[in-house]
């Protein structure tokens, strides 16, 4: 794989970009403040909540490290291991849940307390080896209450929601001291940890057999929404869950996207959530190949360990298939990025979308969505709280800055030429929740930059040491700590060719520098903190307020269902005939 490692390719890229700023004037550059080694074959890492914290997954299993010196705390090793995927999030004060996947499709539940890792969950253990069960993607709620996996087996896909006894583990940490650690290994030694419990199982919908689409749409809404969705059987996706010959995940599988979702005003089971705002209350989720989301609430655990089966508690139909999808951080946005270039905000509050925005990118479908932060904080936020700004990022390698709210006319903006030079093909646009209206983006040449989503503008270049590069510009390990206004990523010496170079953590520190104190936000956490109550007013007034759009939207939604429904129906029609 080209890495893009010649200097003088790098120099004549950034003299470019610069030369296309409408101020004519030369972004500045950020150069790095500092580095240290990384462990052989670091593949990823994350950063805590609170910015204390990074954890690596690397070959032989995982460490954790101080934010601020870039010191290794505490490493739990096995052989023949490669950690892939990892996350971190705050149990509680000094203690932590990690949540890992290996190469081999396995995940793994940690936690982080006095300087250790103990192994607290084995997700998908192989008792079978004829039904082996591979976890493609693995994720905790926010404070680690709760955990979702995507498990494939068979051709078979589904979704796990795991609810963690997070009380108990913390007890039983504090009683387990360290003593009780192998010295010679990092397995804990006859430690019993309490067991995690299934919440829910979900499995992609399908639509009863001898569904007709030619009946009254009022009758039966939710099979109606599941006809239209393309038929989701486990014949069209036969490809086994791991690809041998590659040695990896295959890729092509069938996905479902998932997202936790906190209180917010009347949505279901909001009522029962007023002593806990900050604890999950339900999870959304689509399948590729859907036009639904599908909401589902994080009850308690059956009494039957079998009985997952989950019931559907709210379905957002959409026009089109849905493509990507992002959450905003409050998690009263969702938005998704459909077939045919269209952005839908759907807000929780009133439980109907916010806009529907057609984007100029017909000639490329969308490939990712993150909500940025576009605006200092308000004191009368009710009046604020329903405009939302996106980034969009299509396949051809154009990215767009999509800016609605209700009542506001919804506005679109291209933020770069269509990529002529693939590696100009941005592969990472992340929203940087410390700067205002602010988005990393990494490109495949290994170029990083900030930019401004409003102005259109770079902010300023990130620049590694003259003789490193950016490891795997495609797919750059790195995070963001938004307590320390910092960004780590993985680099590697330019020159080096050799398989096993050592590669290095870069750091950059945003909050210090001079181009940056405009766009700092000074509490971005700030939108989490308010009370139910005050959401509760917020919707009330809002809902008063939008009475009209609210039926307008409704009824143009219930208009573009009919409209796709008559198009399938005469689809089977044209199909039966021939």
């Amino acid at each position: 794989m080209s890495k893009y490692s010649r200097k003088s390719t790098v120099d004549s890229n950034m003299t470019a970009a610069c030369s296309t700023e409408t101020s004519m004037k030369k972004t500045p550059t950020l150069e790095m403040s500092r580095a240290t080694e990384l462990p052989e074959s670091t593949l990823c890492v994350a950063c805590s909540a609170d910015g204390r914290l990074l954890g690596l997954g690397h070959s032989r299993g995982l460490s954790v490290w101080c934010a601020s010196s870039l010191l290794c705390a505490a490493e739990w090793l096995q052989d023949g291991l490669e950690m892939t995927s990892i996350q971190i999030t705050t149990m509680a004060e000094k203690a932590y849940l990690l949540a890992t996947v290996d190469d081999m499709g396995v995940a793994r539940v940690f936690a982080y307390h006095c300087e250790s890792i103990h192994l607290l969950s084995v997700i998908n253990t192989m008792e079978n080896i004829n039904k082996r069960s591979i976890c493609l993607t693995f994720e905790l709620s926010e404070g680690g209450h709760y955990g979702a996996a995507s498990i494939s087996c068979n051709s078979d896909v589904w979704l796990e929601v795991y609810h963690f006894p997070t009380d108990a583990w913390l007890k039983e940490l504090e009683v387990e001291p360290s003593q009780n650690q192998d010295p010679d290994s990092s397995a804990d030694v006859e430690v019993k940890w309490s067991p995690l419990a299934a919440v829910i199982k979900i499995q992609p919908p399908k639509t009863p057999a001898g569904t007709e689409l030619d009946g009254p749409l009022e009758n039966d809404f939710l099979t109606h929404c599941l006809a239209l969705d393309k038929d989701m059987g486990s014949s069209q996706w036969d490809e086994q869950p791991f690809d041998k010959e590659a040695g990896k995940i295959n890729e092509s599988l069938r996905r479902c996207t998932h997202h936790f979702l906190l209180p917010c005003g009347q949505f279901p089971g909001d009522s029962h959530a007023k002593d806990q705002p900050a604890l999950p209350v339900s999870v959304c989720v689509w399948w590729s190949g859907s036009h639904n989301l599908f909401h589902y609430l994080l009850r308690k655990s059956p009494k039957n360990k079998t009985d997952v089966e989950p019931m559907l508690d709210e379905l957002w139909p959409n026009a089109k298939e849905i493509l990507c999808s992002a959450v905003s951080r409050c998690t009263r946005f969702i938005a998704l990025g459909l077939d045919d270039a269209l952005v839908c905000v759907w807000d929780r509050q009133s439980g109907s979308p916010l806009s529907v925005v057609p984007v100029s990118a017909t000639d490329s479908a969308f490939s990712r969505m993150q909500f940025v932060d576009f605006r200092h904080e308000s004191a009368d936020d009710s009046q604020t709280a329903a405009t939302v700004c996106l980034s969009v990022l299509c396949k051809s390698g154009t990215v767009h800055a999509v800016t609605s709210g209700r009542g506001a006319q919804s506005c679109t903006a291209q933020l770069n030429e269509r990529p002529k030079d693939s590696g100009d093909i941005p592969t990472v646009i992340a929203p940087v929740p410390f700067l205002q209206s602010m988005m990393l983006v990494v490109q495949r040449n290994g170029q990083m930059f900030l930019q401004d989503v409003l102005n259109k503008t770079k902010v300023c270049f990130l620049n590694p040491p003259k003789t490193f590069q950016i490891s795997t510009p495609c797919s750059p390990v790195y995070a963001l700590n938004t307590k320390q206004q910092t960004l780590v990523i993985q680099g590697e010496q330019a020159s080096s060719c050799s398989a096993g170079r050592q590669s290095q953590l870069f750091s950059f520190t945003f909050g210090k520098h001079g181009i940056m104190e405009q766009y700092i936000i000074s509490h971005p956490d700030s939108q989490r903190q308010n009370t139910l109550e005050e959401a509760y007013n917020i919707y009330l007034r809002q809902r008063a307020l939008s009475a009209d759009e609210r039926n307008k939207a409704i009824a143009h939604t219930w208009k573009q269902l009919q409209d796709t429904a008559e198009l399938e129906q005469q689809r089977h029609s044209r199909a039966a005939a021939s």
